[in-house]
């Protein structure tokens, strides 16, 4: 393999994208040797292993910036390299459309890796059409569930390739044993967690709803954890409903998982998603699930419903009625948690590591 391979994430704020980061890289500097990685932001280079080559700037204070400003810094870092040496496969995580392109005008092969559902791309028809050409310049997309895979093929008439998202069992279950304080108050209430970047996107407002709801019918503690753009919207939200006392917000933890482990259910409330990270590490620590039927993932994950429950996306009212299902029918929502907990094995760490693999060494 003459090749270099070249991994293009601008931005790495510490979601499932760049868990699925940190594992596929680390992964390949093992299989390849020679692994570059561009990105601006650099407090997480040590998720790294050592041989990772690192291309970004020299002063911190640029990842204090939103994301498309470091698109435009990475992509300038990108065609630096490219000018340097265009002997390369560049592996795409984020700004995909942009690298491409830029790959492309210089004659560099380019894998693109889709992270969330077209449904969540931009809904103008022109710039849809763009991405439907840009797309099918890409020597290689991927993307992280089968419903992911039909939707391009619908929409942009783009032929991707499926991997699942590698599911590191061992390490969630190592993590989880670590000592925590209780998070939540009382061991008598239902407790509810959700983890998420607070944005449009995880659509968390529509939860908070669907609690407020509750609050006279079911005795339960909620908490959500995560940071972003609508953090403010979220605190106004529970002062306005004096919800302050059930529920709590949480900045995101480097190891979640002792903190998942102590909930009874996990709600996800998102608008759209890619592969749902978190729902996959919610079932490793036997937590039942609570999804919308959101585009793509979790109708996957959970079997169509037979290892999980599914509420109309959009609907709080729908999420309502399925959280007031399992606190009536515990007995039975645990049959379908046993069922989604067999189904793991289709997100086995090391079997989708390898395909990530010889993804890549079959365009070298």
């Amino acid at each position: 393999m003459n090749k270099k391979v070249l991994i293009f994430m601008p931005s790495i704020e510490g979601g499932g994208v760049e868990k699925n980061l940190f594992l596929v890289t680390n992964f390949l500097v093992k299989k390849i040797k020679k692994i570059t990685l561009i990105t601006i932001s650099k407090k997480f280079k040590k998720k790294f292993h050592k041989s990772v080559e690192f291309i970004t700037l020299s002063s911190n204070i640029w990842d204090r910036y939103g994301r498309k400003f470091k698109y435009f810094l990475a992509l300038i870092l990108l065609i630096k390299e490219i000018l340097k040496n265009r002997n390369l496969i560049v592996f795409s995580f984020q700004a995909n459309v942009y690298c491409i392109v830029i790959c492309k005008l210089f004659g560099v092969k380019v894998i693109s890796r889709s992270n969330s559902a077209p449904i969540g791309w931009s809904k103008n028809w022109l710039k849809r059409y763009i991405f439907k050409i840009v797309l099918n310049l890409a020597d290689k997309v991927m993307v992280n569930s089968k419903e992911f895979k039909k939707d391009l093929k619908r929409e942009f008439n783009v032929d991707a390739i499926c991997i699942y998202n590698p599911l590191n069992v061992k390490k969630i279950i190592k993590k989880k044993k670590k000592k925590t304080s209780s998070i939540f108050k009382s061991k008598k209430k239902l407790k509810i967690l959700n983890i998420g970047r607070f944005t449009e996107q995880k659509d968390q407002i529509l939860l908070l709803k669907s609690l407020k709801y509750l609050e006279k019918d079911l005795n339960y503690e909620a908490i959500l954890i995560g940071k972003g753009v609508l953090r403010f919207n979220l605190n106004k939200y529970l002062k306005k409903n004096d919800l302050n006392d059930k529920i709590k917000k949480l900045n995101f933890v480097d190891n979640p998982y002792n903190l998942l482990k102590q909930t009874d259910i996990f709600v996800l409330s998102s608008k759209f998603e890619g592969l749902p990270n978190v729902l996959l590490e919610a079932l490793v620590l036997n937590k039942f699930v609570i999804s919308s039927d959101c585009p793509t993932g979790p109708k996957e994950i959970l079997l169509n419903g037979k290892g999980g429950l599914l509420f109309k996306t959009g609907s709080y009212k729908d999420l309502t009625k399925k959280i007031l299902y399992y606190s009536k029918n515990k007995n039975k929502c645990n049959k379908l948690l046993k069922v989604a907990v067999k189904s793991l094995d289709r997100f086995d760490y090391k079997k989708n590591l390898m395909k990530y693999y010889n993804l890549i060494s079959s365009s070298m």
